[in-house]
């Protein structure tokens, strides 16, 4: 019999799939485009609406507890087989391509303890030996899965609570060092030369991606022991992963002056350390890294594989996927995602490309799953509190959606159009096979014709 998740297996599962390797980056990233006023204005606009959109995830598991895997669920139940269908692709397809970039990210780390100006081992994560070490990784965890989700969730507790260590210690060296006169040099950031407005436009940009992973507790919640559970976990990792985020930008800009933080390399969290404490702070910060990012994968890997097995529960994904093994793990799909993550993998070895553009492209497609929490949730409400909080999260959806660029929601479309063909076979390999609706051949049309200048795009 499958043991179920509690509510500290659940809150670490969002709580470690939001934070991964983003947050030791983050003092650089938000020092390079904004000032202090514009950062407090920027968390604020983004702590109320991933807030909000963690509360329409709270109220749709205690107003919609039959329905599992959320983020599919609630967009096919709201808005029909196809919706459905093109959320879990576009969602499934974000979790392969982000368990790509953890494990480069792995070995990218794993070179500052083994890479010296002689010796170029591990690289930037994409030498072959990196790609070995990253599929070894990758495999390691797939029959880790496979002995059941319990087994890697209780692995990924211990694993959020490691990561959390290095974090803490950062905060309080960073609150000692902290100086009110640093920190409120150039406030509103005229040498940056950009409006401060602008400059929140900016920081939204980078406060779009780390909160990415909020939606892990609904994606599980058949593994749920207590339904209730699934929006409450959801609501405290959104809270401690925005304490530790505000933290850390925060007190880092009184530390040291925005323009040398600017210049810093990534991840800076470490060259701060060393300011504060000596070399050792360097040791710290990527070790820290290295365990962070591998909770994260490990969150992403549950989460990926959880995906495809709800799909063809639903007949939206081919029939096969639908099997799990002696331990209740999702066998079929977690061999379709780390079959697919392998392929990625040796392509990156093989081409030595930059998959930064196809990264920023499938993240774009876990935004439309968002916006469609708040929509269904606006959609059932009854309550005038339940609908005022589904229009706040409906408004932060297409706010993302904006602020991340128009550009790359079309460019989403060429990794949505192979999937309108698995949508189309997954509807054959079931018994009940049900004819297409004109609306659904109307959507698939309008999508097989975007596809051509989106990748005529893309290419160029």
């Amino acid at each position: 019999m499958e043991k179920k998740l509690g509510l500290a297996a659940l809150t670490a599962l969002v709580l470690s799939s939001m934070l991964g390797a983003g947050v030791f980056s983050l003092p650089q990233n938000m020092a390079e485009v904004a000032s202090p006023a514009a950062l407090l204005i920027g968390w604020a606009i983004t702590g109320a609406g991933i807030l909000l959109l963690a509360l329409a995830m709270l109220f749709l598991t205690r107003l919609r507890p039959d329905l599992d895997g959320g983020i599919f669920t609630y967009a096919r139940e709201g808005f029909g087989e196809l919706v459905g269908f093109c959320s879990a692709w576009g969602y499934w397809l974000c979790a392969v391509i982000a368990n790509v970039s953890y494990l480069v990210i792995v070995f990218s780390a794993l070179s500052f303890f083994t890479d010296t100006p002689q010796l170029r081992l591990f690289g930037d994560g994409n030498t072959w030996q990196a790609i070995v070490g990253a599929s070894v990784l990758l495999w390691v965890v797939h029959f880790l899965v496979l002995r059941g989700v319990q087994t890697a969730a209780s692995i990924n507790l211990a694993a959020t609570l490691a990561k959390l260590l290095p974090l803490g210690l950062f905060v309080v060296l960073a609150a000692i060092a902290f100086r009110l006169p640093t920190f409120t040099l150039d406030f509103t950031g005229v040498d940056l030369g950009v409006p401060v407005w602008e400059q929140v436009k900016n920081t939204m940009l980078i406060t779009l991606w780390v909160f990415i992973g909020v939606e892990g507790a609904v994606v599980v919640s058949a593994r749920a022991r207590h339904k209730k559970d699934v929006g409450m976990a959801t609501l405290l990792a959104v809270l401690a992963a925005l304490a530790v985020y505000l933290l850390v930008t925060l007190l880092s800009l009184g530390v040291l002056a925005r323009p040398e933080l600017a210049q810093m390399r990534n991840p800076s969290m470490a060259g701060l350390m060393v300011q504060m404490m000596g070399p050792w702070g360097e040791v710290i910060i990527a070790a820290g890294l290295i365990v962070s990012v591998c909770g994260a994968y490990l969150s992403w890997t549950i989460m990926a594989a959880e995906v495809p097995l709800l799909a063809a529960q639903y007949k939206a994904f081919p029939r096969l996927f639908a099997r799990q093994n002696a331990r209740n793990a999702p066998s079929a799909s977690l061999w379709l995602t780390n079959i697919s993550v392998q392929i990625c993998l040796v392509l990156i070895w093989a081409t030595g490309s930059d998959y930064n553009t196809l990264l920023t492209i499938a993240s774009e497609m876990i935004l439309v799953p968002y916006f469609l929490v708040g929509a269904y949730l606006l959609k059932i409400a009854k309550r005038p509190l339940h609908q005022a909080i589904a229009v706040g999260a409906c408004i932060y959806g297409l706010w993302l959606l904006y602020a991340s660029g128009p550009m790359h929601l079309l460019l989403s479309v060429v990794l949505y159009a192979p999937g309108v063909v698995f949508f189309l076979y997954a509807r054959r390999t079931h018994v009940d096979n049900v004819a297409l609706k004109g609306q659904e051949k109307i959507v698939i049309g309008l999508l097989l014709i975007a596809a051509l200048p989106a990748t005529w795009m893309l290419v160029r």
